[in-house]
């Protein structure tokens, strides 16, 4: 029936700005800017992927009325909506640190975990990335595993 997961909404505030973090710091390219008068339907996409994209949407109507906007704007601002996106890497730590010297602020630091190392941030709007280095092979999640995760020491997963 399907094959592929093509375009995942990401919510923003600011298109412009989404731009300046996502291609300007992430590495994303643009795969669609179309203005359509009644919004601009702007699309980015990683250039070994470009088959998948975010769409970066600013919550407002037509999409929604302005009162179910309003109240999406506040969820996003506190970080309340979720991950984002999880963003795969061969090298969590070798991407983080160069994310970190193009002034990408972390939330998590690159952390070993069962699945593979992997680390937190958040865009300029609230939204949550992960970013991870997959493990190869099967993965064993121990008691300890799941006991820190309940705990909360990892709170933004």
């Amino acid at each position: 029936m399907f094959n592929a997961i093509s375009i995942t909404q990401v919510k923003v505030l600011d298109q412009d700005e989404a731009l300046e973090f996502y291609v300007g710091k992430l590495g994303f390219e643009v795969s669609a800017d179309v203005d359509m008068g009644f919004m601009r339907w702007l699309t980015i996409s990683l250039p070994r992927d470009p088959d998948r994209h975010l769409l970066l949407e600013v919550p407002k109507p037509p999409a929604m009325s302005e009162e179910t906007a309003a109240q999406v704007r506040d969820l996003l601002t506190r970080g309340a909506l979720g991950v984002a996106c999880i963003l795969a890497t061969d090298d969590c730590r070798g991407t983080y640190e160069e994310l970190r010297a193009k002034g990408v602020e972390f939330t998590e630091e690159p952390t070993a975990q069962p699945y593979g190392v992997d680390c937190a941030l958040r865009d300029p709007f609230g939204n949550a990335i992960r970013i991870t280095e997959p493990t190869t092979g099967p993965v064993e999640i121990t008691d300890a595993d799941r006991e820190r995760w309940r705990s909360g020491a990892d709170a933004n997963r």
